[in-house]
């Protein structure tokens, strides 16, 4: 059969671009596709190859196993060559396979045993082990040659460098795979960006490029594990004739096995166990990307035989791609509750762990930045189980001209007020806590609740209900509520209305500490509020205040004197406290205090430990400032007394040593009355 000039193209093409991404992958552990990716250019070559058989070829990708292994390590040769495994990706691909089985081996009408495990994303590696002694480890490479890796695997905790048990073969080579926990990886890449090193797409990439280092006592710096999955061959030993009973032998050595090994009987025994696995993926601490399955019964595998890459009896069933390739059409802003602004991409259509997406988190700017990633792009998105799909990375080989970075929004796009980062952190915010809807159930909860201005009665999902009937676009419209509105709400009746009316009453009468704290401005909890309260006294001073100023009062340092800069600029928030003092909102006046010196705990310092009854540390510390003491953290001679507690710990050892008065809350509260 003459093959087309474009058919061969194609095919040459395929072979080119397979092999390509076969040595980043396998060679250099920097993939710019993703598996997803990968499998269909190789099934699309495969499925040529079978319709045209005068393409076949002992050269193309899909008749070998990975790549030529890297120079920078010693070449070793394979005593029995080292595999891949081919995929199904269905049903009737499984079906077919144990179809395929059925007619090669004998079974004498009795179903079909497999081994069963999950499927690691790591490297696979070789071990050799003379008389119990660990004596090298290898890549796979391209299955038959590989890189001497040795150095590097006696650095794993999870590799005996010596078997243990009676039953010791004179040499035995092991095969398992080397990967990175979540973990693990996470904190790898924390310390990457800390140190402005390299940051690793995905746990599997990081396992590779630990292992290859040059250097071992980075690799032993890695939280890198192994998990053995075969045996390749063995001298001085005779194995069981079970796939399942040689795991458990190897356990027995000391190496170790996968946890979630079972022997299954058919295919429907498979599908089974996939199904129970896909269930757990999710909660795994590392990443699988499907099942394999592998005949149980060596005679029965050694009928099956193999083909150029890989066995006839196994078989590795993928689960929906957790991470696949999609077009980054546009990045939009979206403004969570707590006015964080945190950027979206908007994708082409694509699925993803068998769920259509079309958004996807980007994090924040510093991460759009450090990853490049620019608008047009083809990226690669993952999702795992019920996390938000982000964006991984771009795949720069296929930016074909400029694009653009997106950039923050100047302004709110929910209620147009001004966006700043504050000093030290990643996120950007919204500053119109007050009127931003974005902001609004969670900006009315804080204002109402117990510490704030404690308006009985007004729970979270009358909050809720209210705010979704725009009956309330901020708190100040809770003063505007009429009798008739409530009592139409569901579940309320005339009754619960008429009590909330008055709590709401009842609430416009409170402290100048407790109104600052139910504004909600970012990082002015009850402490700061008093200590602004007692420094400014006026909510017009406050608002009028300057960042100079602000640095003046005890607790206020510049994050948070930005903060309420920040807050009271905008014209919204403003507009809000001014109609909150107009519908009768008020507090007692506040004297001027005393000058420090004449403050009767004036000179004295405070410790303050463990839990008290009823008053957070914070709370106990503003008052004994407001008598003149200062509130140290640590014990020393120079203090006056600890306070202590429940559970105060060390500082009470401390304070014994150096015989600091202790107080407890009872004598700390009688102190409080003695100096008031």
């Amino acid at each position: 059969m003459e093959v087309p000039a474009d058919i061969r193209l194609q095919v040459d093409k395929l072979r080119q671009e397979i092999n390509a991404h076969n040595r980043r992958y396998y060679g250099l552990d920097d993939a710019n596709i993703t598996d997803q990716a990968y499998d269909q250019l190789y099934r699309q070559l495969q499925q040529l190859e079978q319709q045209y058989s005068e393409l076949e070829s002992a050269e193309s990708p899909t008749q070998r196993v990975g790549t030529s292994p890297s120079t920078h390590f010693e070449s070793v040769d394979h005593e029995v060559a080292m595999l891949s495994l081919d995929n199904a990706f269905d049903v009737l691909e499984m079906q077919a396979f144990e179809k395929r089985l059925c007619d090669r081996v004998i079974t004498n009408k009795a179903p079909l045993h497999f081994t069963a495990e999950p499927k690691l994303d790591g490297l696979a590696v070789s071990l050799l082990y003379d008389n119990g002694t660990l004596i090298r480890a290898a890549t796979r490479g391209d299955g038959k040659t590989g890189e001497n890796i040795t150095a590097n695997v006696r650095t794993l905790k999870s590799i005996p460098l010596v078997l243990k048990g009676r039953h010791l073969p004179t040499r035995i080579e092991v095969r398992g795979e080397v990967y990175m926990d979540h973990a693990g990886f996470e904190k790898l890449n924390n310390n990457q960006r800390q140190i402005e090193g390299k940051v690793f797409a995905n746990p599997r990439n990081a396992a590779a490029g630990s292992l290859r280092l040059l250097d071992s006592r980075i690799t032993a710096r890695r939280p890198l594990t192994f998990c053995s999955y075969a045996i390749g061959w063995v001298e001085g030993y005779k194995l069981p004739d079970s796939q399942f009973q040689r795991m458990q032998y190897l356990s027995t050595l000391g190496l170790p096995i996968s946890p979630y090994i079972e022997r299954v009987m058919s295919v429907q025994g498979c599908l089974d166990y996939r199904q129970q696995i896909l269930e757990k993926r999710d909660q795994l601490e590392f990443d699988i990307d499907g099942v394999v399955f592998k005949l149980d019964d060596i005679s029965q595998q050694q009928q099956a035989g193999y083909v150029s890459r890989a066995p006839r009896w196994a078989i590795a069933y993928k689960f929906p791609a957790q991470e696949v390739m999609t077009k980054l059409l546009e990045v939009d802003f979206q403004v969570g509750r707590t006015g964080a602004i945190t950027p979206v991409a908007r994708l082409e259509p694509v699925s993803v762990g068998g769920v259509m997406v079309s958004n996807a988190t980007l994090h924040n700017m510093a991460e759009i930045a450090r990853k490049d990633v620019r608008i047009g792009d083809v990226v690669i998105v993952r999702r795992a189980g019920d996390v938000i799909p982000e964006v991984v990375a771009p795949v720069i080989e296929q930016r074909k001209f400029e694009l653009r970075l997106p950039k923050m929004l100047t302004h709110c796009p929910v209620c147009q007020s001004e966006v700043i980062k504050p000093e030290g952190q990643a996120a950007y915010r919204c500053t119109g806590g007050l009127v931003c809807a974005a902001q609004r159930k969670e900006g009315i909860k804080h204002f109402a609740s117990r510490k704030a201005l404690d308006i009985d009665g007004l729970g979270d999902k009358l909050i809720e209900q209210m705010v979704e009937l725009k009956m309330i676009q901020s708190i100040g419209d809770l003063y505007h509520l009429e009798m008739p509105q409530l009592s139409a709400l569901e579940r309320m009746a005339e009754k619960s209305a008429t009590n909330l009316l008055k709590s709401l009453e009842a609430s416009k009468s409170t402290t100048f500490a407790r109104f600052i704290y139910a504004l909600g401005i970012r990082e002015v909890g009850q402490a700061t509020a008093e200590a602004l309260a007692l420094f400014f006294r006026d909510i017009k001073a406050l608002m009028a205040t300057n960042f100079e100023t602000l640095q003046e009062v005890d607790d206020v340092g510049p994050v948070v004197a930005d903060n309420i800069i920040h807050f009271f600029e905008q014209p919204c928030n403003i507009e809000v406290v001014a109609d909150l003092l107009e519908q009768g909102v008020h507090w007692p006046e506040i004297t001027a205090p005393d000058p420090i010196n004449a403050l009767p705990l004036a000179g004295q310092t405070f410790v303050i430990t463990g839990t008290l009854d009823g008053l957070s540390r914070e709370q106990a510390a503003l008052r004994l400032k407001q008598r003149g003491a200062k509130v140290s953290s640590s014990v020393s001679a120079k203090t006056t007394a600890v306070i202590a507690g429940e559970k105060p710990g060390s500082k009470i050892t401390k304070a014994d040593s150096l015989g600091v008065d202790v107080l407890s809350q009872s004598q700390f509260e009688a102190l409080m009355a003695t100096v008031a």
